[in-house]
């Protein structure tokens, strides 16, 4: 009996280990169709904030140079724009060492008034990060939580043009 119940944990640790459950883990959750329901991220001072049914659109900067323009555009506008437009804007900073992270980077947010919702945990970056272009800033538009389009945009004018001014 004691070896029998051994070798069940064995297998059952195998089991537990199989590759078919790593690569479920890298699919990106950004396509079309998808549901972004589950989706939770803290803001730049720790608080929260998940998508809702009348979220609209979420802005995605997965780089530095993304993440600069788009908060410099949303610094120009009022403090309640991102709430008007039922819009969220989520940076990528998981990529940074941690050090840098947390000396520079996280203290640098709470100094825009917008809500920047924080992508800092490797694994929940990369199951966000679309198939598309990262450079760019991706903009997925939803309707009732669904992706209903993935927009890849080279320029905060376009971004504008996109989300209104």
């Amino acid at each position: 009996m004691k070896k029998m119940m051994l070798a069940l944990a064995f297998v059952l640790t195998f089991i537990g280990c199989s590759s078919k459950e790593t690569v479920a883990l890298n699919v990106p959750q950004i396509v079309v169709g998808n549901s972004m329901e589950e989706l939770t991220l803290n803001d730049q001072f720790d608080k929260p904030h998940s998508v809702k049914a009348e979220t609209q659109k979420i802005i995605f900067a997965f780089s530095k140079q993304t993440g600069h323009d788009c908060n410099d555009f949303l610094a120009t506008k009022s403090k309640e724009y991102l709430a008007a437009k039922k819009i969220l804007f989520v940076a990528d900073i998981s990529n940074a060492p941690s050090l840098v992270r947390s000396m520079f980077i996280a203290p640098g947010l709470k100094d825009f008034e917008h809500t920047i919702l924080v992508l800092d945990e490797k694994e929940t970056a990369t199951k966000l990060r679309p198939d598309g272009d990262l450079e760019k800033i991706v903009v997925v538009s939803l309707e009732e939580y669904v992706i209903k389009d993935i927009a890849y945009l080279a320029t905060v004018k376009e971004l504008e043009e996109l989300v209104g001014n």
